[in-house]
Formats: structure tokens, sequence, C-alpha cells
């Protein structure tokens, strides 16, 4: 079982931790436990019942309504909300609860509603993508457990291979190269993109995780694509990122490379002319779309 800080829970939440602890004292909300030297933590079963309390009191419900609810009628109320809300956000929290609680069957019901009503691009750009950002986060900084982040990601792992495998596949466009570097494992940003290039007409070799600078080459000089795109997450370490990318400008000189991920974003890294940073997924599509400016070879 995980434990939590009281600032765990407020990250998860949007609670701020003050406004708990005033909702633990007023209504005992929640019974926070001491370790042997006596620092409050919580569990996951008070980090379900505060991410339900957020979510009623973020659609209208008086903290003194919810306080009196039974874990149960709380937990209807809860699965109602998020059958009949559009909200992003309401959407999001939803899919929080089902990764805490591992409920695989109610977060594929949340998904699966949201597609039909959304699309299965608005779906992943809106909902999904900002989610696996703010668990990708939360992993990180420890406040969620890799097993939970790992049932997550390849719950939307298997929806996006179902999607790409649906794709036509297009007579022309430009050719891209997607891979993660040796080492890397978080698999979801790539594939995403891979979904929108090939939404837009254009060919994509996937290799995938963890793939050899030697298989990247012999790949490349098969196919000679135009475009290579990766994502740095973890690996390689941020300090080695600048002579990664420089290598790989200087082993794939007629390529443009597209790089993104939470080792570039944000950090003081010079690039060479042929990379380009992507600083968030819509930056590929905008990139995509400066692509159909230019008539598609055929």
């Amino acid at each position: 079982m995980s434990t939590y800080s009281i600032k765990d829970l407020e990250q998860l939440s949007g609670i701020k931790a003050h406004t708990l602890r005033i909702w633990e004292q007023r209504y005992n909300l929640l019974s926070p436990k001491r370790t042997d030297t006596n620092i409050r933590f919580y569990d996951d079963d008070d980090l379900k019942l505060i991410l339900n309390v957020a979510l009623l009191n973020d659609n209208g419900f008086k903290i003194s309504k919810i306080a009196s609810m039974d874990r149960p009628e709380m937990r209807e109320e809860v699965m109602k909300l998020t059958e009949r809300s559009l909200t992003h956000d309401d959407q999001i929290h939803a899919l929080t609860i089902c990764m805490i609680e591992m409920d695989e069957e109610r977060f594929e019901k949340i998904l699966s509603s949201n597609i039909i009503k959304l699309g299965f691009e608005q779906t992943m750009m809106n909902i999904i993508y900002p989610f696996m950002s703010k668990i990708g986060v939360l992993w990180q900084t420890g406040a969620i457990n890799p097993a939970q982040e790992h049932f997550i990601s390849n719950l939307v792992r298997q929806k996006l291979i179902v999607a790409i495998d649906g794709q036509v596949l297009a007579a022309n466009g430009k050719k891209f190269l997607l891979f993660l570097p040796e080492g890397e494992l978080h698999e979801i940003s790539i594939l995403f993109a891979t979904f929108l290039i090939k939404n837009k007409g254009h060919k994509v070799i996937y290799l995938g995780q963890n793939t050899p600078n030697e298989d990247l080459s012999q790949v490349y000089d098969i196919h000679r694509p135009e475009f290579m795109m990766t994502v740095i997450t973890t690996s390689p370490a941020v300090e080695y990122v600048e002579e990664y990318l420089n290598g790989l400008s200087k082993r794939f000189a007629n390529a443009e490379i597209l790089v993104t991920g939470y080792q570039v974003i944000g950090q003081d890294l010079k690039f060479p002319a042929n990379v380009r940073q992507l600083n968030y997924i819509k930056d590929i599509k905008d990139f995509l779309e400066e692509l159909e400016a230019v008539p598609l070879e055929k």
C-alpha cells in the first residue's frame, strides 16, 4: 500500500493542504496515520476518498453534504458526474481515481465514452495527454507508485496501437522515422505522434522503445526518411542530452530531427541546425500543418 503526505494529496486532488486540514478537523473527513516518529501520512483509501470529494465539490456539492455521504453513495454520485460531464478537468480527475483504484473497467468506460463524444484525437489531446503528463510528473516526484503508472500507461498504449492499426496507409507523404533512445521506455508520446503523423497522410517507420544506435543507422540507410523524431523522458540523462542530439545531428545530417520530452523541455540546451525542439504535443500538429503548405511528393 502506498503512503502519501498532505502535499501529495494536494498535488493529486488540487485541494490546498490548508483546506484539507480544515475539512479534516471540522468534518472528520480524513483520518491520518502516524509513523513511529509521529509523522502524519495518508494511505490509498484516504487518497481515493479525497479525489472523490474534490470531484463532487468542483461540481457544486457542498462539503457538508459530501461529508454526510457514505463511501458507496459518494462513489455513485461520482460515477453519475463523469458519465454526463464533458469538462476535461472532470474527466482527468475521474481517470486519476481509476488509476489509484486500478479500475480497468471504469477506465475503459470513461475513455470510450469520451472517444464517442469527442473523437479519438481530441480525447487524446485534451484528456489523455494532459492526464499522462500529470501522472508522469507525479511518478517522478514519488506521489504515485510505478505500478499505478504502468497500469494506466499500458491501457493507453493498447488504445493507441488499435487506433494506429485502424489508419489507412497513405500512398504519398513524407517519411518519418520514430524511435526512442537506448534505455528509454516511455512510449505514449511517440505512439501518439505516430497517430498524428499517419493521420495527416505521411509514412511512419516506427522503431519504438530502446532503439540501439546501430539499428537506427541501419534503418535510416534503408528508408532515408526526411524526418526523425524522438522523445527523451528519462534516457539519456539530462547532462548527456546535448551530446546525444549533436551525435544524431552529425550521423543523420540530411534529416530534420524533431525532439521533445522532460529531459529537453525547459533545459538550457543548444541545438544544431537540423534539430528542432517541440515543447508540447500541439507543436507536432503545428509542424504537420506547416508541411501541408508544401505539396506532398508522389
